[in-house]
């Protein structure tokens, strides 16, 4: 670079009429000079901002500056923690899709908060006061929607506590079907014969549940009823028969056959048999239709309800002579 640039002097000066100069002397004797830039007047009302206020322009562009870096900063954050709990829920910790979706969004929205709070707070916001008014506002909010906010914690209590998942089949006060889904406020189940139900988190908290899915096995009861005069042996033996000829039957808890009551007219004959949940009703239903057959095919009567009255005359007593 040649000597008479590193000694070059400007003076800077602004002329007013949209002309900005440049002024100054080489070393080496040549000439001064003057530059002369024609502005437009957007860039003049920029040059006179700077010109009257540099302190704050710079202090506003140091704070722009730092409201970036606070951004970015919880946007790399956001991502990582999400991330991590996505791998995490995938791990051995077991923790089921829609408790990872409420970590993840839970975590999102907290990091926005606090970088909304802190952008805030580098621009000069009294946010002490913003978070007091919040506060009050959220407050007033929660009173007015005290059911709606019961049903949130409902719902947080029972995703956390892992009371029924989705695919699973659960009952619960008068209804019953397969979990569809689970959201903070409602659980979507669609029973049997595809009725779609919504039921709010707060009625499933506040009621015993059932879940038939969650063991992976459950315990069925082939019942039939026998006369009085049959053998009570030879229906224990048709019972036994069918628990051997059923190879989908647990062999752990083994089967049992039970004469369960006597009735009126009858006596009641069980088999309790456990079964895997994947085919727990294509056994029960196969099995009842053989059943029958099987118990007639052996002599035995299936006897309908009936009561015997008998009547018995009584002779009336000879009343006095009129």
């Amino acid at each position: 670079m040649p000597g008479w640039w590193s000694s070059l002097s400007l003076h800077l000066k602004y002329s007013g009429n949209q002309c900005f100069g440049a002024k100054g002397q080489f070393s080496g004797g040549f000439r001064p000079f003057f530059i002369c830039v024609m502005l437009s007047s957007v860039e003049t009302k920029l040059l006179n901002l700077w010109v009257i206020h540099p302190e704050t322009i710079i202090g506003l562009a140091k704070d722009v500056v730092a409201a970036l870096i606070i951004i970015v900063t919880g946007v790399i954050l956001s991502k990582a923690v999400q991330k991590l709990i996505t791998k995490a829920a995938g791990s051995g910790l077991r923790v089921d899709e829609t408790v990872s979706s409420l970590l993840r969004m839970v975590v999102r929205y907290g990091i926005i908060i606090v970088c909304v709070i802190m952008i805030l707070n580098v621009f000069g916001v009294n946010t002490a006061s913003l978070i007091a008014v919040l506060g009050a506002a959220g407050i007033a909010i929660g009173l007015a929607l005290k059911d709606t906010l019961g049903n949130i914690a409902a719902g947080i209590i029972l995703l956390f506590l892992g009371a029924y998942r989705r695919g699973e089949s659960i009952e619960f006060g008068s209804y019953s079907g397969t979990v569809k889904d689970i959201n903070l406020f409602t659980t979507i189940l669609e029973t049997p014969d595809g009725i779609y139900i919504s039921a709010p988190n707060s009625s499933i908290w506040g009621s015993p549940l059932k879940n038939y899915t969650r063991n992976g096995k459950r315990r069925m009861e082939l019942s039939v009823n026998i006369s009085f005069s049959d053998s009570i042996d030879t229906a224990f033996q048709v019972m036994r028969d069918i628990i051997a000829a059923e190879p989908r039957f647990l062999k752990e808890p083994a089967p049992q056959v039970i004469l369960q009551a006597v009735k009126d007219s009858s006596v009641t004959i069980v088999v309790r048999a456990w079964a895997s949940n994947q085919v727990y009703w294509d056994i029960y239903w196969e099995q009842m239709r053989k059943l029958k057959a099987k118990v007639e095919e052996a002599g035995l009567h299936i006897p309908f309800p009936q009561q015997d009255v008998h009547i018995v005359p009584v002779n009336p007593q000879p009343g006095p002579p009129l």
